[in-house]
Parts: structure tokens; C-alpha cells; sequence
């Protein structure tokens, strides 16, 4: 069992990471006997969960329900979240509930944000369910829904008391999922640590079958880089936005395409390519390590070009709508190395469009 911690400047919270930790009530603290809790997931997940973490809470002395929204990015929406409020205020649930997200990260977003929401503030604990959410969307407290316009553009920044991750559930996982958590474990190599990026190139075959030792080490490292830069900058006024690389382009195809039909990790891997492109078409990134980070997500098995019904100018609407759009900048997150991220306004829409086509299908 690893431990991280997320330290805050008024609190910190526990990230625990290992094997077998559904069913061990040490790991759900601090609930205790007579707690009220909301569970929620989605049909899939709760089919092989939802009774384990049921009765670990049940041993606990824990009072729980649970709410079933549909499974899928495309019900990161409003309307679900009103099912979640409906559900709490039917089951009598108050300031003293706890809701626990037992699923991914549309899950652990839209189960944080009714946190957030519901009689101003009640507590909430993650227990992500995919690689992707494990890695990233579980830790930091980003939390919110999707409109048709935007991705994640209604939310909040609310923190869980604890992120409790059990890597046995990556083994009921679909291959597409777990390379789509891998594109966001490559994201922090990239952006962060030269090391890690390394160290990914030597072990990401094991990583793909899912290799115990290597998912520890990696899951560990992963949170370690994400709850350093939210203890330096938790509302993302600073360098959190480093996080962010190949996402506006992401967000993108996501909206693009319908939320769902390209999983969130696809998409940031064909963005943080486009990312690259730009960073070398700026004079930064090399040529050779732009085709490093193409080969690492090729063998991630994650897609290196955009969809074929997707054309350049096709992103550019949505990523105008991006979050890191201030003063009619179009802010992005580049690459001076592998390793080492920065936050420009200097691209032209000319260049971010060159980026686009060095990876898409037109050229492919």
C-alpha cells in the first residue's frame, strides 16, 4: 500500500493507493458508525463494486443509498446532476452526508460538483475506478459537468476528505480505457518530469498489461506530480494550467465529435501531439522528440491523428470557448522540452492550424 498526501494550506487529504482496498473499512476513514452516505456510480461499474463497497460501509456502521446515473461522457450533464439532488433530498440526506464517487472520472466530476452544490457544501470521497481517473480527474478537486458548447464549463473547484484507489479495478477495464488513462500518465512525463517520460518509454508495454509493480509506481508518481502543483496553485491561477497540455485541442474533438464517441485520454493524446507540433513550429520542441512522444502513445495503443471527419478550422470554435481564454488570448500550454511546459499567447491562428495538420488524417 503507497500513500499520497495533498497538502493544502488549510487541510490535506489522503491519496491511498494498492490492492484489495474496497473491502478494508481502515481505508474509508474518517466515516464512522452512524454516517449517512450517498454512493454514486453507473450501471457498469456498480455491477462490480457497488455491493463490495456497500458492505465494507455497512461494516462500518454507515447508513447508505446509492444513485445510478447512465454510463458515459455524454451524461456529464446538468440534467444527471439534478437526478443526484433528487436522490438526496428523497433518501432525507443533509449537511452531515458524505457522497462517495465510485466510478471514473465523469463519475468522480459530476459526484464532486453535486458536493459542491448540494446545501452549500457537503463532503465527498473519490474512489476511481479507471486508469485515467486514478492518474488525474480524482485528485485536485476539479470538479463540474459539460455543456453542449464547452467541455467542464459549469463547476467548481471542491476537495475531496480522501481519494482512496484500489488497482484491482483497472483489471474490469476495457483495453481502450486503460490506454486512454495512459495518454494522461504520458501528459505528466511530458510536461513535469524527463525522468518519468524515460522511464515510460522503457515500461509502458508492462503498463498495457497491466504489470502490478509498474501500475503502483506509476499511479504513485502520477498523484505525487499532480498534488505538488495543486498545493502550489489550487484554483489554477498559476502553473496548475501546465496540466492542461493537448487539452484545448482535446476538448475539441471531444465536443466535436459528441461527448463519448472519442474517450477523453484519445483525445488529449492527439492534442498533446498537435501541442508538440506547435512547440516545434515555435522553435522550441525537436523534431526528434516530438516523433518520442508520437511513438510512446502509438505504443500506448492511443490514436497520433485527429478524426478524418474533423478538418483544421473545426477546432478553432471550441477552442476559442476554452477556460484559458483571457483577454481574446487563446492561452496554450506548449512544450520547451520534453519535460518542461509553458503557458504561451503567442501562437497565431495560422501556426495552430499548421499544428493541427501535421496531425491529421488529411496528411496521414
Amino acid at each position: 500500500m503507497l500513500q499520497v498526501n495533498v497538502e493544502l494550506n488549510t487541510r490535506r487529504y489522503p491519496i491511498t493507493i494498492g490492492s484489495g482496498l474496497l473491502s478494508d473499512p481502515r481505508y474509508y476513514a474518517p466515516l464512522k458508525a452512524g454516517d449517512k452516505v450517498m454512493i454514486l456510480s453507473n450501471p457498469t461499474v456498480a455491477h462490480h463494486y457497488l455491493q463490495t463497497v456497500e458492505k465494507t460501509l455497512k461494516q462500518l456502521g454507515c447508513q447508505v443509498d446509492h444513485v445510478l446515473i447512465p454510463d458515459g461522457e455524454q451524461y456529464k450533464t446538468l440534467e444527471s446532476l439534478n437526478l443526484i439532488f433528487t436522490a438526496l433530498l428523497e433518501k432525507n440526506h443533509n449537511r452531515d452526508t458524505t457522497i462517495i464517487a465510485l466510478g471514473g472520472g465523469v463519475i468522480g466530476d459530476i459526484a464532486g460538483f453535486a458536493a459542491a452544490s448540494y446545501q452549500r457544501g457537503i463532503r465527498f470521497i473519490q474512489i476511481p475506478t479507471t486508469l485515467l481517473a486514478q492518474v488525474d480527474s480524482s485528485v485536485g478537486g476539479k470538479t463540474g459537468v459539460n455543456h453542449p458548447l464547452g467541455k467542464n464549463m459549469i463547476g467548481a473547484f471542491y476537495q475531496p476528505i480522501s481519494v482512496i484507489i484500489d488497482t484491482d479495478t483497472l483489471h474490469t477495464l476495457e483495453k481502450r480505457q486503460v490506454s486512454a488513462g495512459l495518454a494522461e500518465v504520458i501528459k505528466y512525463g511530458a510536461i513535469f518530469d524527463a525522468a518519468f517520460f524515460q522511464w515510460l518509454e522503457s515500461h509502458i508495454d508492462e503498463l498495457v498489461g497491466l504489470k502490478q509493480s509498474a501500475l503502483e509506481y506509476c499511479i504513485q508518481r502520477c498523484c505525487q506530480l499532480k498534488a505538488d502543483v495543486v498545493a502550489r496553485d489550487e484554483t489554477e491561477k498559476g502553473d496548475r494550467a501546465l496540466l492542461n497540455l493537448g487539452h484545448t485541442f482535446g476538448h475539441a474533438i471531444e465536443a466535436y465529435m459528441g461527448y463519448g464517441n472519442w474517450l477523453h485520454g484519445e483525445a488529449v493524446a492527439v492534442g498533446c501531439l498537435e501541442a508538440a507540433a506547435l512547440s516545434h513550429i515555435l522553435g522550441d520542441l525537436t523534431e526528434a522528440d516530438v516523433a518520442r512522444l508520437e511513438r510512446l502513445f502509438a505504443r500506448a495503443v492511443l490514436p497520433t491523428v485527429s478524426p478524418d471527419n474533423m478538418q483544421p478550422q473545426d477546432y478553432l470554435p471550441y477552442m476559442w470557448r476554452d477556460k484559458k481564454v483571457l483577454g481574446g488570448q487563446l492561452r496554450l500550454i506548449l512544450l520547451k522540452s520534453l519535460g518542461q511546459a509553458y503557458i504561451t499567447a503567442q501562437a497565431t491562428e495560422a501556426q495552430v492550424i499548421a499544428a493541427i495538420e501535421r496531425f491529421s488524417q488529411l496528411d496521414n
